[in-house]
């Protein structure tokens, strides 16, 4: 083998070759049904119901065909109402989750308050984006902030759990665990909207503010 294919590296970036392989092999089978596409790594699922979230995820990791780790932890905590699903690359699912982590505590300490879903999101984004495909995170972000629950579908409690394990078989038959995380809405149960006047007044005084003019000045405007 030549040193220079030993030594070639993939180009950065997001590689799009299989596209023109997909499209010219679709020709072949005209009238017939097209293979379906296999399964393997990990799965993780996230479904959104009307008073919550619920993420899930299996917990195999590997390296090429050995099982490394059978307890691997897949959904990270991001902030109190915020947890976040990670296939890919164990190494860059755990660094991205740290640093979006630790992101967040900086503004829920500053602030006071947790962070809205879409703050996460935006962060994930522009962090994932700025690698161009070099990161191998592959996350479904989910959890409950003061303007509701985010991760569509919309169900009821019970069969979005079942939902949530139905996409997560027990593809392994050495692998009997699968974990689930449920964020509920219980803290915002009560819409604080309130009408104008709804709030009696008790008491009302006026007092008259005396102004005296101590200098006063007339200053035109250059338009020219």
């Amino acid at each position: 083998m030549a040193l220079s294919s030993v030594l070639q590296t993939h180009p950065a970036g997001f590689n799009f070759d299989n596209v023109a392989r997909n499209s010219a092999l679709e020709g072949l089978f005209e009238g017939g049904q097209t293979p379906k596409p296999l399964k393997t790594g990990t799965t993780i699922a996230g479904v959104v119901f009307k008073d919550g979230v619920v993420l899930g995820a299996d917990t195999r990791a590997t390296s090429s065909e050995v099982v490394a780790d059978k307890m691997c932890a897949k959904i990270h905590y991001i902030s109190p109402n915020i947890y976040c699903c990670g296939a890919g690359t164990a190494a860059d699912t755990e660094k991205t989750t740290d640093l979006l982590s630790s992101n967040l505590s900086i503004f829920s300490l500053n602030s006071g308050r947790n962070p809205r879903v879409v703050m996460a999101v935006n962060i994930l984004q522009d962090m994932l984006y700025r690698y161009h495909g070099q990161v191998g995170a592959n996350l479904i972000l989910g959890g409950v902030d003061c303007t509701g629950n985010h991760l569509p579908p919309r169900l009821k409690k019970l069969p979005a759990r079942l939902a949530a394990r139905q996409q997560i078989p027990n593809k392994f038959f050495n692998l009997n665990i699968m974990r689930l995380f449920f964020c509920s809405l219980s803290f915002r149960k009560i819409k604080y909207k309130y009408r104008p006047g709804t709030t009696a007044v008790l008491t009302e005084k006026i007092v008259p503010l005396k102004l005296e003019v101590v200098q006063e000045s007339v200053q035109k405007m250059d338009t020219a």
